[in-house]
């Protein structure tokens, strides 16, 4: 292995080998505490030290670092404390999340680190957000983000790259090539001689090294940066490494043939660097062997001390609370509630107009708001609801992106890491799907696990009605009411549709915002001209009534309305939950009151809709107040079908008279 020191100093060559060896050391202290059961699962980065220390040292303690879970130099690396690290790893209170993840699945912002999730692609999308927030603040920074040579099959790989590429983004994509992806060998993983060639097919460049090699990474990843900076682009790294032990411990190494341990064996980084600096004389022996005391004494010490942590005191209401970030703003402007401005403060609005409103006051209220989505720019989305805003809020802010919906989540989430705000447009809500795990893994989970807010609005045009057939018409809230840390809105009114939307994009969590396509047009209402919020997490009370109570929300409330104005002879209440995570239970609580009997109305099929969590907290909690089993009247668990009469059948709407009948008999 040649060693090329180019113009380090004596200081900077001692610091590296130090840094370098740290690692190690920790690790076969870690296998020794695995086998004695202190700790449950180990990932084993030995043999691969060299990429992680020479990334992290190639860069300023102020540019973040994406890692996966065999990048403990990366850790050490930012001077995050060894006893801190046990804690991490013991799953213990007082690690870096509470107790809440494991080993190095979790971030810090303090060390500008933003850990893996297990899926290992959705990282990579983080990373474009953060370099656009250096971009749009003119910082000379870049990002560095990891992934295997398994990762690099997973569609978020060719997302990410492909947006860093579009939007000339300063990343560096670190790819470590071990050769197994966990036991998958390389050879059935990808075709291309080297993962590198990969860059060319996206338009930038890109450099194969010797992952096992200090000096190389160190010196490459400098001047990779220099050059990203320079150009204002991202950049691929490929790393040829090899990793000496299982996947994780429990897997082991069977699958690996007996002759590349050998070969691997003597392109040991660390033997090899340490062979380097004593043949040059930058370290004698006796200096090595006083490295490895200093080092042992450290990691012994702060061992005593992460051992000695206090035991886990589990409570739940702490849990709980910590799920969402809290809101330590002020409401700006006003709360608003029907009929409580004045007529000369309030026009009358279609719903698609309230929601351009908000949208457009949010950017004028804030300037770290970015817009994102596809079509978005020029065209004004596929509704024009954006037409107009990039030539007064300029295309740094309204963004136009590639067909990345799982990238463009990510990175989302990768500006909120640096303060900003951002607002998603889904074109329609159907595509969500291919963003699912950023939604429900990433931006979901985040404050919980590290207490990292994600301050984000994922806008979903959806429903049915308009004879958009199976893939433009579901309304799927449902699935997203099931996932802590999410927020479900879904307005039914244009002057809900404009509060909540503000309130949205005000909140620190992440926030999925409803709108229904049938309701654009043809709903119209007063709404205050003033910049306001509606606040989430409470229901509107739409009418009183004695005989039943209909609790409903989007589209549904706007069928109540018109079957209580054609049934006089029904006295119905109507409540709008407004939003759908979380639910106002007291509101809910306080329609069984009113009537005893309830109806629950949605859009969204039968099976596994909110209906059922609704009609389900009721009879738990509301039993004595009932005068009859709760009801709900949905869609067809079928899908959304084109024609329109199969349509119509479909709908929830087809069916309300006869609920209401069958609940009225009782």
């Amino acid at each position: 292995m040649h060693f090329d020191s180019k113009d380090l100093t004596y200081d900077q060559l001692v610091h590296l080998y130090k840094n370098l060896l740290l690692p190690r050391m920790i690790e076969e202290k870690m296998l020794v505490l695995l086998r004695q059961g202190k700790i449950s699962k180990w990932f084993s980065g030995i043999g691969q030290e060299a990429i992680a220390v020479g990334v992290t040292q190639a860069l300023e303690e102020d540019e973040w670092i994406l890692p996966l879970h065999r990048n403990l130099g990366v850790f050490t690396g930012r001077h995050m404390p060894l006893h801190k690290l046990l804690m991490q790893w013991q799953g213990n209170q007082s690690g870096y999340s509470k107790g809440r993840e494991r080993s190095f699945h979790f971030g810090n912002a303090q060390h500008h680190i933003c850990g893996m999730i297990s899926h290992l692609g959705p990282q990579l999308g983080i990373a474009d957000g953060i370099a656009l927030a250096h971009k749009l603040r003119k910082e000379d920074k870049v990002v560095v983000v990891f992934t295997g040579e398994g990762g690099t099959s997973e569609g978020d790989f060719h997302e990410a790259v492909n947006v860093a590429a579009v939007w000339d983004l300063p990343v560096i994509f670190v790819i470590e090539n071990n050769g197994y992806a966990l036991s998958t060998p390389v050879h059935e993983q990808y075709r291309c001689e080297a993962l590198v060639e990969k860059a060319r097919g996206y338009g930038i460049d890109g450099v194969k090294i010797d992952g096992n090699n200090i000096l190389n990474v160190y010196d490459t990843i400098k001047g990779v940066k220099k050059y990203c900076l320079e150009y204002q682009r991202p950049y691929l790294v490929e790393c040829a490494t090899f990793r000496m032990r299982g996947h994780e411990e429990a897997s082991g190494t069977k699958y690996v043939p007996p002759y590349l341990f050998e070969v691997w064996e003597m392109k040991d980084p660390i033997k090899n660097f340490e062979q380097f600096l004593l043949s040059k004389q930058i370290l004698s022996k006796e200096e090595v062997n006083a490295i490895h005391l200093d080092l042992k004494e450290y990691i012994d010490v702060e061992c005593s001390i992460g051992f000695n942590a206090k035991p886990m005191h589990v409570d739940t209401n702490r849990e709980l609370q910590e799920v969402y970030a809290e809101r330590k703003l002020e409401v700006i402007g006003m709360n608003y509630e029907a009929g409580s401005a004045l007529a000369e403060d309030i026009k009358e609005q279609r719903f698609i107009d309230a929601i351009k409103d908000g949208l457009h006051q949010s950017m004028q209220q804030h300037a770290d708001l970015i817009l994102m989505g596809q079509d978005i720019a020029e065209y004004g989305g596929v509704f024009k609801i954006t037409e107009g805003f990039v030539e007064e809020f300029g295309k740094d802010r309204v963004r136009n992106t590639p067909l990345c919906e799982s990238a463009i989540l990510g990175a989302s989430l990768g500006l909120s890491l640096q303060g900003y705000r951002s607002m998603i447009e889904m074109q329609f809500a159907d595509f969500v799907t291919m963003g699912f795990t950023q939604i429900v893994n990433n931006l979901a989970k985040i404050h919980y696990r590290w207490g990292q807010s994600a301050n984000v609005v994922i806008r979903m045009p959806c429903g049915a009605g308009v004879g958009a057939g199976p893939f433009h018409s579901q309304t799927n809230e449902a699935w997203f009411v099931h996932t802590p840390g999410l927020k479900v809105v879904y307005p039914s009114t244009p002057a809900d549709a404009k509060g909540l939307l503000i309130a949205a994009i005000n909140d620190p969590n992440p926030v999925l915002f409803f709108e229904h396509k049938a309701l654009y047009r043809s709903v119209h209402g007063q709404v205050p001209i003033a910049y306001y919020e509606t606040e989430i997490g409470k229901a509107r009370h739409v009418c009183s009534g004695e005989d039943l109570s209909i609790i409903t929300y989007g589209q549904g409330v706007i069928w109540a309305e018109d079957y209580a104005a054609h049934h006089p002879e029904v006295s119905i209440d109507i409540l709008d939950l407004r939003t759908l995570l979380p639910l106002d239970y007291e509101a809910i609580k306080a329609a069984v009151r009113r009537t005893g009997r309830v109806l629950v109305l949605h859009e969204d099929t039968m099976t596994g809709g909110i209906g059922g969590e609704v009609a389900a907290w009721i009879g738990e909690h509301c039993f004595e107040l009932l005068d009859a089993p709760v009801l709900r009247c949905a869609s067809l668990d079928t899908p959304v079908p084109f024609n329109t009469e199969l349509e119509n059948n479909f709908l929830a709407k087809s069916r309300l008279h006869e609920t209401v009948v069958k609940l009225l008999k009782y």
